[in-house]
């Protein structure tokens, strides 16, 4: 008997989701998507995002809840009940929901982050009203046994155990993590720490699933072959049908962030590595967190110190001194809580890690010393327009766009005003962003090495 493959529940996907999301907002300007918002009764956030090039729609369904809301001593929850969601209603079966996107053509897949919790379909436009009411369905119904609950807790204990535990990149990012943060939930695994997935029970889906999932803490983003009017109507008879309830105030849950006095580094060897790694991380704002106006000057040195292969870093430590055999830099100023700002490298084979380490923190001391050029950062948003073109051109994109922003405490302002805000970024600014992020004591390290197996 051939069985349903299961919808793909991947921690990776949540990091393409960020990846999309940073490339779209650095290249969207105001008059390309003109998303039309809407709020149902309940509360249910609706956006619409008209593309009539092709018969074909975007589902997305984005819950305002993570895993940096998993309670205390279950870590894992908000990843672990995404798995649940397949598991049937009161008025489906288990598989049912998959079976019948399969049969119309359609895709479908759910991806669990940080800050938010997400299901989409893709589908002709034709079968819309069914994905929205298949939705409304499990966001109301949700009907899951304890076998059940078993059962999936073994399928997420094995991702556990591909994806990190047999990974010793995965590893050591998840040590670097736990150490990057004091106190901010950030610091705890999306898919769990594998004691507590342990003991996860039927009882604590059901209590997190009527926590969270509630319509006025979800928003709805359809893009494609599709009206205002049309999504309206349809979000009404379906959606519109579910009452609101009360829910928490996550930010006040998570609570803060206590001053960083001291840095840390994490060093990790492995049989399992294939080469030695480095990384360094600072703690950095966001577009929620902390002092917001140097979050789009943080973008642009992000591109400048390691956006590709005509970055500060690459050309430096790659192309010229021949030290590493990759390099490059990251930010994302996404998400509610304290964001990151990180640098990596993997050494040339007969490079020691002291030695990349040091050529590294030269570049960023330059950049503290001389800042960077005007025509630097003149180039770098050219750069991140141009590569945000793939990005608009992908039906999924937008929706995964607008979907990310507002789940994650932001707002349609926040991504139609960014080519304003990105035009006004200057190489003081840069540099002022620099010197803010830039602190020694707000720094963790990784290291990975490899050993000789015995």
């Amino acid at each position: 008997m051939s069985r349903l493959p299961r919808p793909m529940s991947t921690l990776s996907s949540a990091l393409v989701i960020l990846v999309l999301f940073g490339m779209a907002v650095s290249g969207a300007r105001a008059a390309i998507f003109e998303p039309v918002s809407f709020t149902l009764d309940n509360g249910l956030q609706v956006v619409v995002i008209e593309n009539h090039r092709v018969p074909v729609v975007s589902h997305m369904l984005w819950y305002k809840v993570g895993a940096a809301d998993d309670p205390i001593g279950k870590s894992g929850i908000a990843h672990f009940l995404e798995h649940l969601m397949f598991k049937g209603t009161t008025t489906r079966a288990a598989g049912e929901f998959s079976a019948i996107i399969n049969r119309v053509g359609g895709q479908e897949n759910a991806f669990t982050s940080y800050d938010y919790t997400g299901y989409y379909q893709n589908v002709a436009r034709e079968h819309l009203g069914r994905m929205m009411a298949l939705e409304a369905d499990r966001m109301a119904n949700l009907s899951i046994v304890a076998k059940d609950v078993d059962a999936e807790r073994d399928v997420v204990l094995e991702e556990r155990r591909s994806r990190v535990d047999n990974d010793p990149s995965s590893q050591l990012s998840e040590q670097v993590e736990a150490a990057t943060y004091l106190a901010y939930p950030y610091r705890i695994p999306v898919i769990g720490w594998e004691t507590e997935i342990r003991g996860l029970t039927h009882a604590d889906a059901l209590a997190f699933y009527a926590t969270w999932y509630a319509p006025n803490n979800a928003v709805l983003v359809v893009a494609g072959d599709v009206t205002a009017e049309e999504v309206r109507r349809l979000a009404e008879d379906t959606y519109g049908l579910i009452p609101a309830r009360p829910v928490p105030d996550r930010a006040a849950l998570r609570g803060g962030e206590p001053p960083h006095r001291a840095a840390r580094r994490i060093e990790m060897t492995s049989p399992r590595a294939g080469q030695p790694s480095w990384s360094r991380r600072w703690l950095a704002p966001g577009r929620n967190w902390g002092d917001a106006t140097h979050a789009e000057p943080m973008e642009v040195l992000a591109e400048i110190l390691g956006g590709g292969a005509t970055s500060r870093l690459y050309r430096h430590l790659v192309v010229e001194k021949g030290l590493a055999v990759s390099a490059g830099a990251w930010y994302s100023p996404s998400g509610l809580g304290p964001q990151t700002f990180g640098v990596y490298a993997s050494p040339r084979p007969g490079v020691e890690i002291a030695t990349l380490e040091a050529a590294i923190e030269a570049e960023v001391r330059a950049i503290l010393h001389d800042g960077v050029t005007e025509e630097e950062v003149a180039s770098a948003v050219i750069r991140l327009r141009r590569g945000a073109i793939f990005a608009r051109d992908d039906s999924l994109a937008p929706a995964r766009m607008f979907g990310g922003a507002l789940a994650a405490g932001g707002s349609i302002e926040d991504v139609e005003e960014w080519p304003d805000r990105i035009a006004t970024v200057t190489a003081d600014r840069v540099a002022a962003a620099a010197a803010v992020v830039f602190v020694p004591a707000h720094t963790t390290t990784g290291v990975l090495i490899p050993e000789p197996s015995s």
